[in-house]
């Protein structure tokens, strides 16, 4: 159990309504996955909108809401959280609630149309090999050590990545390598995670169904390495016309690039 007050760190709240000091017995943005003092997190979908879901949430057994807009007609014993973007508070949301794993590991995130899983793999086969205890995240599978974890997606959700880098963490993994694809950079599913370095291989012209337009895809790309922290290194494909770009706005102070 944890804390309301103590999980809502840096999730750019607005307005609560209702005591944050109440007891969360677990975090979701799925109504289907809600139970007795469950906190909700309301959020915009491709297919659907989890503000719809408010009040099934509650019927459940949630005991707080996070949500972007408030309903009209709010229940005395629900604390009501409204935010400016529920995607983003979710991702600090889940780091706070797995007391921040992403802290007390080495995460390096590979990003770029090709060559993901297999950078990521590499370095991971290549730590094992030096005797690390290593976690991968990837399009393939999810592997802590020789533990294998099925994979859903080329970067998980933010509850399901921070649950990973938990479980990493606490079986003694010093290092962990992952895909971070665009989609989940837009979608803020690696909000508030702190990475130890960043790798861009290439960008292409595919994802477009999604991204609408080259441009925009390349920003998705250059945004992972802009929330990059000062200690963080920042890796780059100079090969590639667009590998500087990545660059131009990222504060890590080690910049590396290779051709």
């Amino acid at each position: 159990m944890k804390l309301l007050s103590d999980i809502l760190y840096k999730a750019r709240i607005e307005e609560v309504m209702g005591s944050t000091h109440v007891a969360i017995s677990s975090v979701t943005f799925d109504s289907r996955k809600v139970k007795k003092d469950t906190l909700f997190v309301a959020t915009r979908g491709t297919a659907t909108d989890g503000h719809k879901f408010i009040e099934k949430a509650i019927e459940a057994g949630a005991a707080a809401i996070v949500c972007e807009e408030v309903p009209e007609v709010m229940r005395d014993n629900i604390t009501y959280v409204k935010v400016a973007d529920s995607t983003f508070a979710l991702g600090f949301i889940a780091c706070n609630y797995f007391d921040n794993p992403s802290q007390k590991i080495k995460l390096v995130g590979v990003t770029g149309t090709n060559g993901k899983t297999t950078t990521v793999t590499l370095l991971f086969n290549l730590f094992r090999t030096l005797g690390c205890n290593v976690g991968l995240l990837s399009t393939v599978e999810n592997k802590i050590n020789t533990t294998v974890i099925p994979s859903t997606h080329t970067t998980p959700d933010a509850l399901a990545l921070n649950e990973l880098l938990a479980a990493m963490v606490e079986q003694g993994c010093e290092y962990a390598f992952m895909e971070v694809s665009s989609h989940a950079v837009v979608q803020n599913r690696i909000a508030g995670i702190q990475f130890t370095g960043a790798v861009f291989s290439n960008i292409t012209h595919d994802h477009l169904d999604y991204h609408k337009t080259f441009d925009e895809y390349i920003k998705a790309k250059k945004k992972f390495f802009d929330l990059l922290p000062e200690t963080a290194f920042a890796l780059t494909n100079k090969d590639d016309k667009n590998g500087m770009v990545m660059l131009q706005n990222t504060k890590a102070k080690s910049i590396l690039t290779v051709y």
